[in-house]
């Protein structure tokens, strides 16, 4: 005799399973998460407390060893599991103060630095229940009717909002990041003057190949040069930082009155450089890529269509996640 279990038991078993198999799942990218932002957080730490975002994904990958599914690329939309695991869960980082994100670069605050000695599952832990009580208090300050609507929407659907975000910024940033250091130094050097134009500055003087004297870019407020400021203009297309001496090379040019330097660097400065140039008597501006990126969007729409063309930018729109 064959014994049927009754209709009722089974559905509860199968629902019993659904649970247990949806609690591993969220175990297991809890840990994920836990893992990665843990380590993004140490990165940045060591680092000094700031970099680029890029360069901290770089960073992750090179200290964490993946399995297959942490690694797997999503098929409709080929990100790797681990980066939007990673993108999704600093999130939490964010709203609970552990993590500022700014023009694609990364910092970790103090409190995140406090955080790192709870361990990775802790910090997450932490992260995520101050985000919670973030949550709580935006919907809070929602009219009344707004927050009807949003009570029906799970906080992991607005955590996945600003993920998509996250990460479409990143792609963004990434992918300009990638055309300017395509350029040659020349070339970059084309792009700083069209910037400087831009801005309404004129450029009489952009140095051909050869020696320049130092000077790569001259800039006035008026064709003649006649007013102040007069900018001289020293460009570093590479990937290493510029030093100290590099800064005060500049610094010795600014000889008269109303003269100001700006010195462009895309592999960025070194902490004494950017000292160096902060306590100068003289006007020294240092203007990193991330900077520079920043500037170019700023001003693109004043650019002219020549300018444009040679680092060419187009808008995207999309809805944007609530209570950023």
């Amino acid at each position: 005799m064959i014994l049927a279990t009754k209709p009722t038991n089974v559905t509860k078993r199968l629902g019993e399973i659904r649970k247990e198999m949806k609690e591993i799942k969220v175990s297991r990218s809890r840990s994920l998460g836990a893992k990665v932002v843990y380590e993004a957080l140490k990165v940045l730490s060591e680092g000094g407390g700031e970099m680029r975002g890029q360069e901290v994904i770089s960073s992750v990958e090179k200290r964490v060893a993946f399995d297959s599914w942490e690694s797997e690329q999503y098929e409709k939309t080929g990100y790797i599991r681990w980066k939007s695991f990673l993108h999704f869960f600093s999130i939490d980082c964010i709203k609970a103060g552990f993590l500022v994100k700014k023009k694609g670069v990364w910092f970790i605050t103090p409190e995140g630095e406090q955080t790192l000695k709870l361990g990775p599952i802790g910090l997450l832990d932490e992260a995520t229940r101050k985000y919670r009580e973030w949550k709580k208090q935006a919907d809070l300050a929602k009219p009344s009717f707004t927050q009807e609507v949003t009570e029906e929407v799970d906080e992991e659907d607005d955590r996945q909002r600003e993920m998509a975000l996250d990460e479409i910024e990143a792609l963004a940033l990434d992918g300009i990041t990638k055309a300017i250091n395509s350029k040659t130094p020349y070339e970059f050097q084309d792009l700083a003057a069209a910037l400087l134009r831009s801005m309404g500055y004129f450029t009489p003087f952009v140095a051909p190949r050869g020696k320049d004297g130092g000077v790569d870019i001259m800039a006035y407020r008026d064709p003649l040069g006649t007013q102040s400021p007069r900018i001289k203009v020293q460009i570093k297309h590479r990937e290493s930082t510029t030093p100290v001496p590099d800064v005060r090379q500049l610094m010795g040019l600014l000889q008269k009155d109303g003269d100001v330097g700006i010195f462009f660097s895309t592999g960025g400065f070194t902490p004494d450089a950017k000292s160096t140039a902060r306590s100068s008597h003289v006007h020294v501006e240092l203007i990193d890529l991330e900077r520079f990126i920043d500037l170019w969007r700023q001003f693109y729409d004043k650019l002219s269509d020549e300018d444009k063309a040679m680092l060419p930018l187009t808008p995207v729109y999309f809805i944007a996640p609530a209570n950023i």
